[in-house]
């Protein structure tokens, strides 16, 4: 059997990790996620409780409890340990809604300052555009003044008020 995660048995007992993430801002959050052990531990007891592969065993598991008699019916042991199984579980859901939430913020706050970015961008593009415009009118002006002064059109203007 090979180690390799392409192996069909490994694809089916190990839940495949989340694809890097191309956002730098989450790029930096997941580094700074994966450098504490406890997260490390956190995500991978997640990513397994959220797999096939944890609903299969506890299908065998407990097809095995109640067919070989481990305990009797009403099964208060087994109700004690899926009990306990449960309430870690819901906290481990907590856990990677609170990661969830992390990196939603993380992807907020990176948009909110591209939207700064852009309106003071769009802030100098419109003053740029405003100067362009004052610009082009002192130059039609300026043509407007020449040519109105200028002895060829002066002439012209003449002869074409006598005839």
């Amino acid at each position: 059997m090979s180690n390799t995660p392409s192996h069909p048995l490994r694809r089916a007992v190990v839940p495949p990790k989340l694809p890097t993430p191309i956002n730098p801002a989450l790029v930096k959050n997941a580094e700074a996620r994966a450098s504490n052990l406890q997260n490390r531990i956190a995500d991978a007891i997640t990513r397994f409780a959220g797999s096939m592969m944890f609903v299969y065993l506890h299908i065998i598991w407990f097809a095995v409890w109640i067919i070989f008699g481990i305990e009797g019916y009403p099964f208060g042991l087994l109700t004690m340990i899926v009990s306990l199984e449960a309430i870690f579980l819901s906290t481990f859901v907590m856990i990677s809604q609170n990661r969830a939430d992390a990196k939603r913020q993380v992807i907020a706050d990176q948009q909110w300052k591209t939207v700064q970015e852009e309106d003071q961008q769009n802030r100098q593009l419109l003053d740029l555009s405003n100067q362009i415009l004052e610009l082009t009118k002192a130059v039609h002006a300026y043509t407007r003044m020449t040519v109105a002064n200028s002895p060829a059109v002066t002439d012209v203007a003449k002869a074409g008020g006598r005839g």
